[in-house]
């Protein structure tokens, strides 16, 4: 399995993920809209390589939303739409302590409750969730970007309807699967 995530991470650096551009952009196609994020590569540099490195793999392609909490989240980046967890790289390092805090319309990395567990799971804050922010006793939740168009389609995705499913017993899941069909690197030109 090991040699499986470091095989995963060899081939994709070999992959154009715009490595001397600070503020890449991705665009990504739900099945309620697209939105797109810019990323923060001179304050979180190994999340935004990881995360680009999932993004350039279709890692994230025809993903779901598994978790939204309103007034607090949005969660996605870890499974299908039936359940199947996507594969997964090694955990990085956490970098919630960069000065980018947990704003409304920002993304971050979700974790375990160890500080450095991250790995492909991220989230959208739809509020200001000053409590994910690092402090002097703890860690924190490391944001890496923000969306800079369409942020109403996270208002939007905030509201759905959830419930507790039956197969997994995950609480906060959308009745109606969200579905992130595509996350897209934007080349600069477009921009």
């Amino acid at each position: 399995m090991l040699a499986c995530a470091l095989l995963f991470s060899a081939s994709i650096q070999a992959q154009d993920i715009q490595p001397d551009n600070l503020f890449p952009q991705v665009r990504m196609v739900t099945d309620q809209g697209d939105m797109v994020i810019e990323l923060n590569r001179m304050r979180a540099p190994i999340t935004v390589d990881n995360f680009l490195r999932y993004v350039v793999a279709g890692a994230y392609d025809n993903t779901q939303f598994h978790r939204v909490v309103a007034d607090f989240v949005v969660q996605g980046g870890g499974y299908k739409p039936d359940f199947e967890p996507i594969d997964t790289d090694e955990p990085i390092f956490n970098e919630s302590g960069n000065g980018l805090t947990n704003d409304f319309g920002t993304i971050a990395m979700a974790r375990e409750r160890g500080p450095h567990t991250a790995k492909s799971q991220f989230y959208f804050n739809v509020t200001d969730n000053e409590s994910l922010n690092p402090s002097a006793r703890r860690w924190g939740y490391a944001v890496f970007g923000r969306i800079v168009e369409s942020d109403e389609l996270l208002s939007s995705l905030a509201t759905v309807e959830t419930h507790t499913h039956t197969e997994t017993g995950y609480q906060d899941v959308p009745v109606q699967p969200l579905v992130l069909k595509r996350v897209e690197l934007l080349p600069r030109s477009s921009r």
